[in-house]
């Protein structure tokens, strides 16, 4: 399995951007956070994100997460590998719950200077983090189909649970030798 463009896809919450930069460091190769490139400082879209992106794919070897609707079509076009974290879903929900919560508590700096607003913004933000990790953990079997549609060849590898994320890990050590 000799992956240079390498996709990562799961709700939020899933583990994709950690697994990702594992991916990379296994892989030899660079990952691009998606939302780091999306989010400008105030949480305001990148007007150039897509353009971003474009540039990103365009190169030979890349790790991403597989997000943001309107370019997962050209990501899926140059993947040579899907990786489809499907966790169960109680450990996504924790994962997110967790993750937020002391990204909020300890005022923690994400892309562009931007930070978790107030927990409080569960209850009245339909886009809330937490929130939006509830409502995408049916998605990703759609996006995945997606990804095959756009690109048939395109390998799918799913990953249930750390040990199989670690036998993912070595097989990409091994064939980046």
């Amino acid at each position: 399995m000799r992956a240079r463009r390498i996709l990562v896809a799961g709700p939020s919450g899933s583990g994709k951007t950690t697994l990702a930069r594992r991916i990379a460091v296994a892989a030899g190769v660079t990952h691009t956070e998606l939302d780091a490139l999306h989010w400008h400082a105030g949480w305001t879209p990148n007007p150039g994100f897509d353009d971003e992106v474009a540039a990103l794919v365009a190169g030979d070897a890349w790790v991403t997460e597989f997000q943001y609707a309107r370019v997962r079509p050209l990501l899926a076009s140059r993947a040579d590998l899907l990786v489809w974290l499907r966790p169960p879903a109680a450990v996504v929900l924790q994962r997110v719950v967790r993750r937020t919560v002391l990204r909020r508590l300890r005022r923690e700096a994400l892309w562009n200077g931007n930070v978790e607003a107030s927990l409080l913004t569960f209850f009245t933000d339909p886009d809330h983090i937490v929130r939006w990790s509830i409502k995408t953990l049916r998605d990703a079997e759609g996006w995945v189909r997606g990804a095959k549609a756009v690109n048939p060849a395109l390998p799918v590898v799913q990953v249930r649970s750390r040990r199989d994320a670690e036998r993912l890990l070595a097989l990409l050590r091994r064939d980046a030798r």
